[in-house]
């Protein structure tokens, strides 16, 4: 049997594909069932977090194994396979130990080191052991990787290369500075009441902010996690209280800081409840306003606003043939020199316009009185020619109608971006699948971090030295793991040799009684023992060498081979097998170390 590995991640899946991968409790306990079920897999155990679906079995074929698998979690997770099949990586044998052990440091995490991963390997292995789904190598290998990932943690300083993903997304919610001073007096709203949301309701706390709300569907644990907060208030001095799901919405407009984590398939904060919020905390009117404006803003007009002067705050004023006008285009358009037939930026200024927006430029021109008194340069216009302007614009509606907007065909002169207003709520969703909308970063007045942008803000962090002791040490304990696992493997064959050694003795003893009445017990004794020793010594090294042997690269054939030479019964050799699985089952599952 060997081990195999066939899962997906935050470094081979977009988070897309992750959010509808995502694994309920129950959706887990079934794939374990039915992958033990399965033909080729004899243990199996999963491993579920909000960045990452891994599921190791231990398999009597690899390309059966990975087929088995790979449908396995595509029925599971909901994402057809051909879909999710591009995503899957897969690990076997040695690979698999590594890459466990590399996970157990925090090596392959979002946040490297962090190591909340560790908590999560531990209940990975608990679920495994009640649903007798983990045998002797999963037992084995989840209880070193725990055992790695410790030793990781206190041999180097891979704590400092990364913290959990909650102090790294606090960390980007406040751009980078101080958390205790950017949350110091804040209220925070923290929705849902399991592991992860309890780390950020403790962090929250730690980081200073004047009182939290727990928000969960089951009362209870709200109010026990509200409980544990309170019991630590004083030393952080902050007051916790548990709410109904029913009252976030107005808990949400008393927030600064919103941390959402629960098992919802669908939206907890929709971009409408979000604008809502924060409505009336900031000088604009909804999501679409000001520099709030995001992709989904009238077409045209992002363009048109984009090439305003000084005079941008002015709005737009609707245009129409005949209409009274101070002279000013109605789209804020400044009349600057330009070449001839063109006179407003030349062509880069109706580049990506529509053709409604140039149509209400061409009623201005024609109606725009002609500047009088200036003296244009040689081959330049500085006034507006109605005739001129208006089959120019025709010709760029036209191209507006066949394209849908002006190409550009020279980069625009380069403008000030107009900054948003300053985040008055902070969100941070460490869902998956998300729980806030990412609509509602468009929102004024509020700043989202979800999983997606940490994975973006992560992939640029600077690690740490210690992340190279880190991989070392991981090197040495998959080398000492696998010589392990091989050394165990021949351990049957060595019991079951040394148990035929021990009938022979104990026959030939017998037949000597046989023939030999007279002994008197102490003679019976020296003889028996002399035999002993003799059997004893001519084993010990073979046995010794063959264990050396075979935990070495390669080594796993030395115990077929001592079978055939000494004619072991293969029956008994499975029996000791048995019987140690047995041992180890009952010892072990009494929980993870």
């Amino acid at each position: 049997m060997s081990l195999l590995v066939v899962g997906l991640s935050h470094r081979s899946a977009p988070v897309s594909v992750l959010e509808r991968a995502t694994l309920s409790a129950d959706a887990q306990i079934k794939l374990l069932q039915d992958t033990v079920a399965a033909e080729p897999a004899a243990e199996a155990a999963v491993l579920a977090t909000c960045n990452r679906i891994e599921l190791y079995a231990d398999v009597d074929k690899f390309h059966a194994g990975v087929a088995e698998l790979s449908t396995l979690l595509a029925q599971h997770s909901g994402v057809g396979l051909d879909e999710l099949t591009p995503y899957l990586y897969v690990h076997y044998e040695d690979r698999a130990v590594h890459h466990l052990f590399s996970v157990a440091c925090g090596l392959d995490s979002m946040v490297v080191g962090e190591g909340q991963i560790l908590g999560q390997i531990k209940d990975s292995l608990a679920r495994a052991q009640e649903l007798h789904s983990a045998g002797r190598l999963l037992n084995d290998l989840f209880q070193q990787a725990l055992r790695v990932g410790k030793r990781a943690h206190s041999e180097t300083g891979i704590d400092r290369a990364g913290q959990s993903l909650v102090t790294f997304g606090l960390e980007q919610l406040a751009l980078g500075g101080d958390v205790q001073d950017w949350a110091r007096g804040k209220k925070a709203l923290v929705i849902g009441a399991g592991s992860m949301s309890s780390l950020a309701a403790a962090t929250l706390a730690r980081a200073g902010v004047s009182r939290i709300v727990i928000a969960n569907r089951t009362a209870d644990r709200a109010e026990r996690l509200a409980e544990i907060l309170n019991e630590g208030a004083s030393e952080s001095g902050v007051a916790a209280r548990a709410v109904s799901m029913d009252a976030v919405p107005g808990e949400l407009t008393r927030a600064d800081v919103v941390v959402s984590c629960t098992g919802a398939t669908g939206l907890v904060l929709t971009a409408e409840a979000v604008a809502t919020a924060v409505s009336g905390r900031v000088g604009v009117d909804g999501p679409g306003a000001g520099a709030g404006r995001g992709p989904d803003a009238r077409p045209g007009a992002g363009a048109a606003q984009s090439l305003r002067g000084p005079g941008a705050a002015q709005a737009a004023r609707p245009a129409a043939a005949g209409a009274e006008h101070d002279g000013e285009c109605p789209l804020d358009l400044p009349a600057m020199q330009a070449t001839a037939g063109f006179s407003v930026l030349g062509e880069a200024a109706v580049a990506g316009m529509a053709a409604s927006d140039l149509e209400q430029h061409a009623a201005w021109v024609d109606n725009a009185p002609r500047p009088q008194g200036s003296v244009a340069p040689a081959g330049v216009a500085t006034g507006f020619d109605p005739a001129q302007e208006t089959e120019a614009i025709a010709a760029l509606a036209a191209a507006a109608a066949t394209v849908g907007r002006i190409p550009e065909r020279r980069r625009p002169e380069p403008v000030a971006e107009i900054p948003r207003p300053r985040p008055v709520l902070f969100l941070l969703d460490l869902a998956m699948p998300r729980d806030i909308d990412g609509g509602a970063h468009r929102v004024p007045g509020v700043r989202l971090v979800d999983i997606e942008s940490l994975a973006d803000a992560s992939a640029d962090a600077p690690m740490a030295a210690d992340v190279d002791q880190v991989r070392r040490i991981v090197g040495d304990e998959v080398a000492a793991f696998g010589a392990a696992q091989r050394a165990a493997h021949i351990t049957p064959t060595v019991v079951a040799l040394r148990a035929m050694a021990a009938d022979v003795v104990a026959n030939e003893i017998a037949r000597l009684d046989g023939r030999l009445p007279e002994l008197d017990d102490k003679q019976r004794g020296e003889i028996t023992q002399a035999v002993r020793r003799v059997v004893d010594k001519l084993l010990h090294a073979p046995t010794v060498r063959v264990k050396q042997l075979a935990a070495e690269p390669g080594g796993a054939g030395y115990a077929d081979a001592l079978r055939t030479l000494f004619d072991l019964d293969p029956e008994t050799v499975a029996a000791v097998s048995r019987a140690e699985d047995s041992t180890e089952k009952n010892g072990k599952n009494r929980g993870p170390a």
